[in-house]
């Protein structure tokens, strides 16, 4: 139960259940997982623990020291995510997070993304800053799990200047697109504040949403240019947007991010929930390295069960309504999240006499034939080779020893087998040098590690009262969430105070009461 990450309190509850004589408290507990991390230390520090188990396991691992000694950096995938992410190379979410660990070390989640729409673990990176030669090395470690020739399609970041630029300097060749929900929460943040009214800043959203949605440079040089006419009396606001996002439009707005194949990705909000799903793990952000790798492993092998089950289920089993004769020839061939996207594309070819001109950006983006296509295909059914491979179920299977094999094993056996047949023709001086190179290679020991130093966050320390929040995984709340839960008055819709307490509420008052001002005889005057 322990290793299962259950906590104390639960497992002494499970133990009464099953006994209820049981002679054990709550400290009982605590001392047998003292005893199980001292067995398994086995007079080992936990970097030394650490790194055994990353070796042992099948890990693809990394790690970067200081002068000292003590880590800095340290990069890892499980060998089931290293078979997913060979297995799906073509769309990630970065993004880090914070409160995992007892250093304070920024975790940097790549989260790639399936057939099945669902998310999973591709690697993570303990990062000592996050600034660009560090997320330049974490993603050069993510580029050798790839591979030298693998690009991905797309990658979706928020505006994080130094990861944009790492990502430019590892992955040229990708699109990096930025997250929109993202952008929205920042514009939130920014400027609603300048609105008093809500029917004002609900226009003001509703035209900065077609600006985002044009689907080509022309309506977007018209939606601009109307955004910027409604908005003529916020300047503040009209020069934040110029200023901050309109340089990256090609990164976010539609007309540009539909030409590349991002699968229907624009949002990081896979990373947002994976931060989620793995704070559920580790519960608490005072775990060593160790804790925190094992809640991580527990994190990705149930993970990846789901998607096994998931392949297997929809091999064989497909919902009622896409058993249709157009999808003859992709039933169980093809995921059913791929068939919903073409089932949707085949009741626009079917409601429509004529369809909108055809842009093409469905086809670039998803990988899948848009409605134009498949009106010209009602009768012969749409072939297995139009659809993207990466939606293909026929070509993939998970099994154990796919996970487990090692992927540089092949080269370096070759490696071996070249340098065994050299040795043989090479004379014996040359052998003598050789030997002794590869005598130091292994009997060389080990750079001795030590943990992290612990760097202690911006802002004032926690104190005495707030103890909880300081173990806690809860992240802080962001701008715009401070910005939403702003008081707002119901007499004069401004922020910031309420009806009772509104200044134009009693200027009211005032003027009714000199407009109602009581004659001699009773009477209204």
């Amino acid at each position: 139960m322990s290793k299962a990450g259950i906590p104390p309190r639960q497992i002494l509850s499970s133990l009464r259940q099953s006994n209820p004589n049981v002679q054990a408290i709550a400290k009982t507990v605590y001392n047998m997982k003292a005893k199980f991390c001292r067995e398994y230390l086995n007079g080992r520090t936990m970097i030394q623990a650490l790194m055994d188990e990353l070796s042992i396991g099948g890990f693809i691992y990394n790690f970067k020291h200081d002068a000292e000694g003590h880590l800095t950096h340290l990069f890892f995938s499980h060998p089931i995510s290293m078979a997913l992410t060979k297995s799906f190379s073509s769309v990630f979410v970065m993004d880090c997070t914070y409160k995992t660990n007892r250093y304070k070390m920024p975790l940097l989640d790549i989260i790639g993304v399936s057939c099945f729409n669902t998310s999973f673990y591709s690697c993570f990176v303990f990062l000592r800053k996050e600034e660009e030669e560090d997320y330049v090395w974490a993603l050069t470690m993510f580029s050798n799990i790839l591979g030298v020739d693998c690009q991905p399609s797309a990658i979706v970041t928020d505006r994080e200047l130094a990861l944009m630029n790492a990502v430019r300097i590892v992955f040229p060749k990708s699109a990096n697109l930025l997250c929109v929900w993202h952008i929205e929460k920042n514009i939130v943040a920014k400027c609603k504040p300048q609105f008093e009214e809500g029917t004002h800043w609900d226009s003001f959203m509703s035209d900065w949403s077609k600006v985002l949605n044009s689907k080509t440079e022309a309506e977007y040089d018209e939606n601009i240019r109307q955004f910027e006419y409604s908005c003529m009396e916020k300047p503040s606001v009209v020069n934040y947007i110029k200023n901050t996002w309109l340089p990256f439009k090609e990164l976010f707005v539609t007309a540009w991010t539909d030409l590349h194949m991002h699968f229907g990705n624009r949002v990081t909000s896979r990373a947002e929930g994976a931060h989620s799903t793995l704070k559920a793990y580790l519960q608490v952000s005072t775990g060593d390295l160790v804790e925190v790798k094992k809640k991580i492993c527990l994190a990705v092998e149930n993970q990846f069960q789901e998607i096994k089950s998931k392949l297997s289920s929809e091999k064989v089993r497909v919902p009622h309504h896409l058993h249709i004769p157009l999808f003859r020839n992709l039933i169980t061939r093809v995921s059913v999240f791929t068939l919903d996207k073409l089932y949707k594309q085949t009741e626009i070819a079917k409601s429509r006499v004529e369809l909108p001109p055809c842009t093409g950006h469905f086809v670039q983006s998803m990988g899948l034939p848009c409605a134009h296509e498949i009106r010209f295909r009602f009768s012969d059914g749409l072939p297995l080779d139009i659809i993207n491979l990466r939606w293909r179920l026929d070509t993939r299977s998970f099994l154990d020893g796919d996970i487990t094999q090692n992927y540089e094993e092949d080269s370096f056996k070759q490696l071996l087998h070249e340098l065994e047949r050299k040795y043989q023709e090479w004379p014996l001086s040359k052998k003598e040098i050789v030997r002794k190179q590869i005598e130091h290679f292994i009997r060389a020991s080990d750079t001795i590690l030590y943990e992290p130093q612990i760097t202690s966050h911006k802002g004032r320390p926690s104190s005495s009262k707030t103890k909880g929040e300081a173990t806690s995984t809860k992240r802080d709340p962001s701008a715009f969430e401070i910005i939403e839960k702003r008081k707002r008055c119901g007499t004069c819709k401004c922020y910031g105070h309420n009806s009772r307490t509104c200044k134009s509420k009693g200027e009211d008052l005032g003027s009714n009461t000199q407009s109602r001002t009581i004659g001699i005889h009773g009477d209204e005057i």
